[in-house]
């Protein structure tokens, strides 16, 4: 017979009730200090930035980047570890772009660009034609075939400076990168420069996903993005003389879709078992850069909160997932791979918690829910306030976790300040050193005081009488 001394049996009777008598206050504070004292996030974001880099999809970068974040994740001590396979595009770059501007035979000013996403090769000797100059497809109708066909056309529409929400800003013109190719070539045109998707002016082309459509593949132009600065310099040069023509050449190529993985861990929910809360951030980046703030520092942050609520000593009565997305920046398969099997598994998610906003500081949150839960998330207001948090809105969540959209569940995204954040999306700048490590750490406790929140509370009065038991 084992016999407890009763020194030993009241120190563990006192552990036991002071973890669960804590206010939310305390345990919010606790998160936020464990964060700060003692985060792992910007650690994991060095080694997947540093050591791994840019992570297209398909890429052999991507596949460490799943090895790595498993075996990361194996570490936690986690209930469940694994990989969900997922068929996603390759498409590869190939040899540095190159161009220039001629303004007559013999005399060049060399500009700044890069290939867009998806984009198809120009010719082996590269493309050479005159330019069109548009700010929307309005524009581009209005000149028809007749002034398009056999030139390449540029689109110069800037970002809206006066927007505070950048991403608003980004959503008005983001369409003549993604779509710009697919139209242009409806009226002949042999090529299509975008101006970067950038709110300052720089050298730096910014890369992005784009789409033909079901364009055949002998109609489909190639198509690249120019820096703000150049995109300023040629627009001057044919207000000053519409003759000039531009030249680039590059190299990329699709090819066949190849498997990869999303990469899930969980930890298993004492009371409902059965309902599911997910926080997650894309696996995937671009190649330009590291992808540290697109979408690194919302992987690392995301794996944080499952290590943050084991560290805080919070056991969660509802399953909690971290799942890193593959695939979002040109296809958005792993996001659509994992609510389909959710629904052939017929999960109930829940709740869904997205970070892919870069690692700034932290400034709230939005949320894609009915009234009466953004009502109970209204009142915990007061729990973010002593960290400056305040920004609690009805909106968008994240591409990934979209999918996963009912009646009745909660969808919410990170939002950080986003002032900085266009500088580096998609560029070559979207690097480690450009991230701070203490607003990095501010962004994962807050993610894991929302989501201790909604374990607790559930995600209204409504859906708390619901809950599933096993």
């Amino acid at each position: 017979m084992r016999v407890f001394k009763p020194t030993v049996l009241l120190f563990s009777l006192l552990i036991s009730f002071s973890s669960t008598s804590q206010t939310d206050e305390e345990v919010i504070k606790n998160i936020y200090t464990q964060s700060l004292t003692n985060g792992k996030s910007y650690e994991w974001l060095d080694y997947l930035s540093n050591q791994i880099g840019g992570r297209l999809s398909g890429s052999l970068n991507a596949e460490k980047a799943v090895a790595y974040t498993k075996e990361e994740l194996d570490k936690l001590g986690l209930d469940k570890v694994w990989l969900q396979p997922v068929m996603v595009p390759k498409w590869v770059r190939g040899a540095k772009e190159f161009a220039f501007i001629e303004s007559e035979p013999g005399k060049t000013t060399n500009v700044n660009i890069c290939a867009l996403g998806g984009s198809v090769a120009t010719p082996a000797l590269g493309l050479k034609a005159n330019v069109v100059e548009v700010k929307n497809f309005e524009e581009l109708e209005a000149l028809g075939e007749e002034k398009i066909e056999g030139k390449i056309v540029f689109y110069n529409r800037p970002m809206q400076a006066d927007l505070i929400h950048t991403f608003e800003a980004y959503g008005g013109c983001v369409n003549q990168r993604y779509s710009g190719a697919l139209e242009a070539a409806k009226y002949g045109a042999v090529g299509v420069i975008v101006r970067s998707m950038n709110l300052r002016m720089d050298d730096l082309p910014h890369t992005g996903s784009m789409t033909y459509g079901d364009l055949p593949n002998d109609k489909r132009i190639p198509s690249a993005a120019i820096s703000t600065n150049d995109a300023q310099l040629l627009s001057t040069m044919l207000q000053l003389d519409d003759t000039v023509k531009f030249y680039f050449k590059q190299t990329c190529k699709q090819l066949r879709d190849v498997q990869s993985y999303n990469v899930i861990g969980e930890i298993t929910g004492s009371e409902f078992p059965k309902e599911y809360m997910i926080v997650g951030g894309h696996l995937d980046s671009w190649d330009l850069g590291d992808g540290s703030h697109d979408d690194g520092a919302g992987v690392v942050q995301s794996m944080d909160v499952l290590r943050l609520l084991k560290e805080s000593g919070i056991k969660p009565k509802r399953s909690i997932r971290v799942v890193l997305f593959m695939n979002e920046e040109n296809g958005l398969r792993g996001g659509k791979k994992y609510a389909e099997v959710a629904k052939q598994k017929g999960e109930n998610h829940v709740f869904a918690l997205e970070s892919d906003s870069g690692g700034f500081t932290p400034r709230g949150f939005s949320f894609d829910c009915n009234d009466a839960s953004f009502n109970q998330v209204l009142s915990w207001q007061p729990l973010f306030k002593p960290y400056l948090i305040h920004y609690f809105e009805k909106g968008g969540s994240g591409a990934d976790v979209g999918p996963l959209k009912t009646d009745t569940n909660v969808l919410a995204g990170l939002r950080p300040d986003s002032q900085r954040y266009f500088d580096h999306h998609h560029a070559s700048n979207d690097t480690f050193d450009a991230v701070n490590k203490r607003e990095l750490e501010l962004g994962a406790a807050t993610m894991t005081a929302l989501v201790y929140l909604f374990d607790k509370y559930g995600i209204n009065p409504i859906s708390n009488k619901k809950t599933i038991k096993d």
